[in-house]
């Protein structure tokens, strides 16, 4: 409890330090009058609504990917010992940063990277410069990637640990009854794994919309995803500007708030 506090603290102080600034009061430019001036450029600016749209087909795609990849990869080694080399390998994925998975991307996805190379000396592509572009092009591939190859794993922890808790009675009564595979797949198993699944898919989308040092490192820079964007505003030399950049971080929590509110509720009618 007192750890919650002090987070809740920290979080909730900063969240209202932002907000207060973001309508112009407590500027750090001195000025201290409340106008909701920020909040108007940026909705009527169609670069925000582009660096908007972005953040989210970022965020949907690489769920999509990390949680049926994760799920099937799961199924994968459901059976397999609980120290087995290849679980082990997908635990050691956990702990390692994105910074440095983002870099591991460029030196492999870049037209400069390995990649490329092997492409070239395998006679696909005329030169390095010919693979297409996937870091730091405008549909964000490379962050998609690294987003994805990183959150799979994630995935098929959480849903691993759903299944080791499954009773095997159950599998067994249903093939019994004639169940097949696909069948047993469909009524027993992915009832069983789908909570958890979701649940990594949300955690996965939040952290997936609101990334900051990924898509810095391989995305496009116009237009940036939001974080990338609100960062810039927030740090730009004009002082004037930085209110749009703490409005801009502002919505972006509203909007991760509002698809977390809309789950939980939606959570709530199936029960």
């Amino acid at each position: 409890m007192p750890a919650l506090a002090v987070t809740g603290l920290l979080f909730g102080g900063g969240l209202l330090l932002a907000a207060v600034q973001s309508v112009g009061l407590l500027g750090d430019d001195g000025s201290s009058r409340l106008t909701l001036a920020a909040y108007r450029t940026l909705l009527t600016d169609t670069a925000f609504w582009r660096s908007l749209g972005l953040s989210l087909w970022l965020a949907g795609a690489a769920t999509l990917l990390a949680a049926g990849l994760g799920t099937g990869l799961a199924l994968a080694l459901r059976h397999t010992a609980a120290r087995s080399p290849l679980r082990w390998l997908l635990g050691a994925t956990l702990p390692l940063p994105h910074v440095v998975a983002a870099l591991v991307t460029v030196h492999l996805l870049s037209q400069g990277g390995l990649a490329s190379r092997l492409t070239h000396a395998a006679g696909l592509t005329a030169s390095p410069a010919d693979f297409p572009a996937l870091v730091f092009d405008p549909l964000a591939l490379g962050v998609l990637l690294e987003l994805a190859a990183k959150e799979t794993p994630f995935v098929a922890v959480v849903a691993l640990a759903a299944l080791a808790r499954l009773d095997p009675r159950l599998e067994e009564a249903a093939r019994s009854l004639g169940a097949g595979r696909p069948a047993r797949l469909r009524a027993v198993v992915w009832p069983a794994v789908r909570p958890a699944v979701t649940a990594a898919s949300l955690l996965v989308f939040a952290f997936a919309f609101g990334v900051y040092e990924v898509p810095l490192l391989l995305g496009p820079t116009a237009p940036a995803p939001l974080s990338v964007t609100a960062y810039r505003l927030y740090t730009d030399p004009d002082l004037a500007r930085r209110p749009l950049g703490l409005a801009a971080s502002l919505l972006l929590a509203l909007v991760s708030s509002g698809l977390l509110f809309a789950y939980l509720r939606a959570g709530r009618g199936r029960r």
